[in-house]
């Protein structure tokens, strides 16, 4: 098991500085997980939920800036370069709940990003094959393999490449509200990493922190500039700077995918206040959910044996 994960692990890091020359897909994504896109095959129930690539699955419109193309160095200088804004006025809350169902698969975006980084992994029966019980993480950040096994030490976690904070203070200030949730939750954005590399990056930008593992320092710089592309966000002159000298140790490295996002009428109900009524029959997250339809009938986001998916049902 050791030497398949330290395999793993090596694959991986190398894919992390792929050169340009080497063809990429929309559809495949070496830069995001160090496994590969689908990692390896699940034990447990399959389901209805499929593990998000490198962006919401949810079929709807790209956004303008949707699909960048070409090397990250050449959208690195396209980018505004600017001042920090203030951090006035940021909450978490601002970019939604933690963790929504924007792209509407009836499982959360944390489960969606587990099954798409992790290898070896148990799913928990029942749950439409959307909770990942454990697997085996090759860390892109540190470098090591972390094992995850859910309701025990959190090892793992899901980072925002270009942090929530970095985005608010580079342009996210003036988003709208589902904007800022499709942000927070598209997969081109986000990466399980061990959860000591995670707060040790904290809400850093390139010129602060870079990943410990150099040879993933490629990968990572191309993933915040394609996102930073995607979004309309601005570098300070330090970041660009810092971004800059990584991509000049591998000239040619084309953008990491972008893929596409829900529009912001896609993602709304994701936005709206958790107390608000519920439909019966829609799809929800997370699993076990409680809320109260306008009729004040209680219900709660399940699954059955006929309907793998999580919908609301009376509770």
């Amino acid at each position: 098991m050791l030497l398949a994960v330290a395999c793993i692990l090596a694959t991986g890091l190398l894919a992390g500085c792929t050169r340009a020359a080497a063809t990429r897909s929309a559809a495949t994504d070496p830069v995001a997980s160090p496994t590969g896109p689908s990692g390896a095959a699940s034990t447990g129930t399959g389901g209805g939920a499929t593990p998000s690539g490198t962006s919401p699955s949810a079929t709807g419109t790209p956004s303008a800036a949707g699909g960048p193309q070409g090397s990250a160095a050449a959208l690195l200088a396209g980018l505004p370069v600017k001042g920090r804004a203030a951090l006035t006025g940021y909450r978490r809350e601002l970019f939604g709940q933690t963790w929504a169902d924007v792209d509407r698969n009836g499982c959360d975006t944390r489960n969606d990003i587990l099954r798409r980084d992790l290898a070896a992994q148990r799913i928990r029966p029942g749950t439409g094959g959307c909770v990942v019980l454990s697997g085996t993480l090759a860390d892109p950040y540190g470098g090591t393999a972390v094992a995850f096994a859910r309701g025990g030490a959190d090892d793992v976690e899901i980072d925002h490449v270009v942090a929530l904070a970095d985005a608010w203070v580079t342009g996210a200030q003036g988003w709208t509200p589902q904007r800022r949730v499709a942000f927070a939750n598209d997969p081109a954005n986000l990466l399980a990493v061990s959860a000591g590399q995670n707060r040790s990056k904290g809400e850093s930008d390139a010129a602060s922190w870079l990943p410990p593992n150099k040879a993933f320092r490629c990968g990572y710089v191309a993933r915040q500039v394609t996102v930073k592309a995607k979004y309309g966000l601005w570098v300070t002159r330090a970041e660009r700077a810092a971004l800059a000298a990584v991509l000049g140790s591998c000239p040619g490295l084309a953008a990491a995918p972008a893929g596409t996002q829900p529009t912001e009428s896609e993602v709304g109900a994701a936005t709206s206040d958790p107390g608000a009524p519920v439909t019966p029959g829609a799809l929800c997250s997370p699993p076990g959910a409680t809320g109260r339809t306008a009729a004040g009938t209680a219900m709660r986001c399940t699954s059955t044996a006929t309907d793998p998916r999580h919908r609301w049902r009376r509770a």
